[in-house]
C-alpha cells in the first residue's frame, strides 16, 4: 500500500499529513507540480523480468505516456537481493548514490513502479513529503524540484524510467544534509505498518 507523510522541513517530529489514500496523495502532491497516478499492473512477468519483457508488457502506457509528454529515452532498471557479496556492495552504491538531496534541472524525474517498492521525498517549499511508493505507482517529479530517493537496505525493485535528455539521470547535488533527518525507506515502511 503506497504511503505518503509529510513533515515541516524542520523535521519528522509533527506529520501534517499521513495518507494511503490514492486519491488523497494525488492531490496532496499536485501544488507542487507532483503527479501520481496508479496504472493496471500486467499479468504474467516473471519476479526478475528482462527490461525488454517490462517494455513489451507496459508498451501501450509506456507509448502513450511517451508521445504525450515527449519522452526521448526510456529504460527498466531494478535491483532483487541475492546472497553473494558483490549484489550487496552494488545495492549499497546505489542506494548512497542517490540518498542526499538533488535537483535535476534539464529534466523531470518520472518512475513507474513495476515491482517492489522505494521512497521518493520531495522537499518542496518548508515541507518533506516521503512518498513509499509501491507496484503500481507512477510518480513524476518535476525538474528543479529538491528531493532524494530511498530503496531500502536490502533494495527490491523494478522501475521504468521516463526522460526527455537523451543523457538520463544527471543530478545535481544541494550539499543539503536534509536527508539524514528524516526517516529512511525502512523507516516509512515500519510506519505504514504501525499506521
Amino acid at each position: 500500500m503506497t504511503l505518503l507523510i509529510t513533515w515541516p522541513d524542520s523535521g519528522p517530529g509533527n506529520a501534517v499529513r499521513h495518507t494511503v489514500d490514492p486519491d488523497e496523495i494525488a492531490a496532496a502532491l499536485a501544488p507542487a507540480g507532483v503527479r501520481y497516478e496508479q496504472w493496471p499492473l500486467r499479468e504474467g512477468l516473471p519476479e526478475d523480468p528482462a527490461p525488454e519483457a517490462v517494455l513489451s508488457a507496459y508498451r501501450d502506457a509506456v507509448d502513450g505516456l511517451a508521445a504525450a509528454e515527449g519522452f526521448a529515452t526510456i529504460d527498466v532498471v531494478g535491483l532483487r537481493p541475492r546472497k553473494d557479496l558483490g549484489w550487496r556492495l552494488t545495492a549499497k552504491a546505489e542506494r548512497k548514490k542517490f540518498l542526499s538531496e538533488h535537483t535535476h534541472d534539464d529534466d523531470d524525474e518520472v518512475r513507474f513502479f513495476v515491482a517492489g517498492a522505494g521512497a521518493f521525498y520531495l522537499h518542496v517549499g518548508s515541507e518533506v513529503h516521503a512518498v513509499l511508493c509501491e507496484a503500481g505507482d507512477l510518480l513524476g517529479v518535476p525538474r528543479g524540484t529538491k528531493h532524494w530517493f530511498d530503496m531500502g537496505a536490502a533494495p527490491s525493485f523494478t522501475v521504468i524510467r521516463f526522460f526527455h535528455d537523451e543523457s538520463g539521470w544527471i543530478g545535481n547535488f544541494t550539499g543539503s544534509d536534509i536527508a539524514l533527518r528524516f526517516p529512511d525507506f525502512d523507516g516509512l515502511v515500519a510506519a505504514r505498518s504501525a499506521g
